[in-house]
This record gives C-alpha cells, sequence and structure tokens, in this order.
C-alpha cells in the first residue's frame, strides 16, 4: 500500500522531477504554498487524517499546533539541511521522525559566491544600470584584479573547500579560518590557515561558509566588522544568523566597505511581508530585522539575493532524489538522513 504524502513548497524547478520520476511507493499530493499555522486549516480533513508523510522546505513553519492537525503523521521531511522551521518536540512526543538533507550544493553555493563576489569587485550592477538608463558611460566603473586580492574564508568544510579551490584557480591569495585545518587544502590550493583575527584585518574579501548554532551565532558583529579592512568586501550565502545586521548596516552607513553580497538574512521568512497573516505570525525581532534588510537594500553597494546560491537543477535533483532515499530507507526500518 503506498504511503500517504503531502508536498509543500512546490517550486517550478522541482515539477520535472517528479513528471519524470515514478513514485510507486508513495502517493503523493502537491501545495504550491508552505505549511505554516494559517495554511494548514485549508487542507482537506482526509488528508489530514490520513498524511503520513509531510514534506517542507526552509518557508513552511511547522510548529506544535501544525503537528496536531495531522494525526497519522510518521514523518516530517524537510527538502534542506536546516532544521530551524520545524519544532522538534511534539515531533518527539508523538515519535514522529524527522529526515533532512545534507551537503547539497556545494559546487552550486561555492560558483554563487564567486557571482557576487565578481558583481561587486567588477561594479557589475552600476555599469548595467547606466546603460539601461543610458546614462554617461564615462563614469567610473573600474574593478579591480581578483589575482592582486586576498580572500578570507571562514570555514572549509565542503563549500569551503569548493570556494578554495575557485579562488585558486583565479591566483587568489587564500587565507582561512576553521577549528579543523585540512592539510589538502594547504597542498592542493595554497591555503594558509590563520586565527579570525589575522583573517578579519588582512583579507581584502571576507566570505562566511559556516554552519549555524551557537557557537557560530553573530560570529560577525561589532567587533569583527570593525577589524575588517577599509574598503574590504564581505560575502555571506551560509546562514543570515551568523550576522548581526544591525552592526553590518552601522559600518554599510560609515563607507567601510567597497561592497556587500548576501543571499541569506536572519529571518529569511519575514523579509517579505505581503500580508497581515504573515505579519502575525512575525516575532518583533523579525520584523525589526527585516527592516535592516530594507535599508540594507538601498545602498548601491549591496548586492542581496533571495536564499538562491544552492538552486541550480543539479542540486534540486539532487536533493528531491536524497529525500525520496530517506523516506523508502526509513519505510523500511533504516535510518539515513534521519535526525530525530
Amino acid at each position: 500500500m503506498a504511503c500517504k504524502m503531502l508536498i509543500f513548497d512546490l517550486r517550478e524547478t522541482e515539477k520535472n522531477y517528479f513528471n519524470q520520476n515514478n513514485f510507486e511507493y508513495f502517493e503523493i499530493k502537491f501545495f504550491q504554498e508552505s505549511l505554516n499555522e494559517e495554511t494548514v486549516k485549508k487542507i482537506p480533513k482526509e488528508d489530514l487524517e490520513n498524511a503520513l508523510i509531510i514534506s517542507v522546505f526552509t518557508t513552511s513553519e511547522i510548529t506544535e499546533k501544525v503537528i496536531e492537525k495531522f494525526k497519522n503523521l510518521r514523518i516530517v521531511s524537510t527538502r534542506s539541511t536546516g532544521c530551524e522551521h520545524i519544532d522538534f518536540k511534539p515531533c518527539i512526543n508523538k515519535n514522529i521522525a524527522i529526515i533532512n538533507v545534507e551537503k547539497y550544493g556545494n559546487n552550486s553555493v561555492a560558483q554563487f559566491t564567486f557571482t557576487l563576489i565578481l558583481a561587486l569587485v567588477r561594479q557589475l550592477f552600476p555599469a548595467i544600470l547606466a546603460v539601461k538608463n543610458s546614462t554617461c558611460l564615462q563614469n567610473n566603473f573600474t574593478g579591480r584584479n581578483l589575482a592582486n586580492l586576498t580572500l578570507g574564508i571562514i570555514g572549509t568544510g565542503a563549500i569551503g573547500a569548493s570556494v578554495c579551490k575557485i579562488a585558486n584557480a583565479f591566483d587568489m591569495n587564500i587565507l582561512a579560518y576553521d577549528i579543523s585545518p585540512k592539510e589538502e587544502l594547504k597542498e592542493k590550493y595554497n591555503v594558509k590557515y590563520v586565527t579570525l583575527n589575522e583573517l578579519l584585518k588582512n583579507a581584502d574579501i571576507v566570505s562566511l561558509h559556516l554552519p549555524y548554532n551557537k557557537n557560530t551565532y553573530h560570529i560577525m558583529s561589532d567587533n569583527e566588522f570593525k577589524k575588517m579592512k577599509d574598503n574590504s568586501y564581505f560575502i555571506n550565502v551560509s546562514r543570515g544568523e551568523l550576522v548581526n545586521l544591525n552592526a553590518l548596516l552601522k559600518y554599510v552607513k560609515r563607507g567601510k566597505f567597497q561592497g556587500v553580497g548576501l543571499d541569506v538574512v536572519a529571518c529569511v521568512n519575514s523579509d517579505c511581508l505581503e500580508d497581515v497573516k504573515k505579519i502575525e505570525r512575525t516575532t518583533l525581532q523579525c520584523l525589526e530585522e527585516s527592516n535592516v534588510v530594507m535599508e540594507l537594500n538601498s545602498y548601491s553597494n549591496v548586492l542581496i539575493t533571495p536564499h538562491m546560491s544552492f538552486e541550480t537543477q543539479e542540486s534540486v535533483e539532487y536533493i528531491l532524489e536524497k529525500t525520496f532515499d530517506g523516506l523508502k530507507d526509513f519505510v523500511y526500518g533504516g535510518h539515513k538522513y534521519r535526525i530525530i
């Protein structure tokens, strides 16, 4: 008998995968909306009673009230690595498994890191806007040669290592900070491991590639930004919670940075507050940070993208493949990709 599965946060890039594959073990129903305390009220009673699996993305909010609506739920599967959008406690109390996907999009995120770096260093967007607006093309769009710059990489896990590889191809000087230095990166890409303070003081470009946990929360705050070189660049494509946005805005206002590139911000679900219901569900802290993001976005040397660094067709297909690998494994008694 097929398992009843509800898939939320369905994106256009995911539809091809479902059209091209057979899912004989699953009876799937799709929802483009995110799942939260408001949207769960719209789900038919039959689906709430019969669903054994729900699959979501980080834009959903799986709270205790959402969990309570599902009468026979056995698995919450998130098509992401991060699980902060899922309340673990009610899942544990009801013996509901949580499954995630690890280590996806390493190359995609690393490539996007350099997309932001190159766009900022070569003043790509001001130049494009000048042409589109037919303004004087003799404006100063002089850029920098990456081979003459030092890149500071904070975190040399799978993504950080891929960034090292690309930086080496650009003949950049590479500094790195990580609690577990990798000898192979030193040998293959001439990476020099230093303290965080040394990295911040000497790097022309600082790029964050760390997971989010209690030790990395606001790892970049007032003191860290103060130590960075004047006219340097700051890039974050990892997690928004690693950066104190108020501190970042403070130094952007002071003209500290030549450029800032952000693919992630804290309270990522609250940065587009287009309806009253969403505002009602949002904490005061998130509303305040959303205002900071809006102010940051008003600066011409700040590029903010909508959490898209991982999103290539290849990464999306990988996420879905691993999602269903984990689900099939769990159904047959395994623990692959299971968190709890």
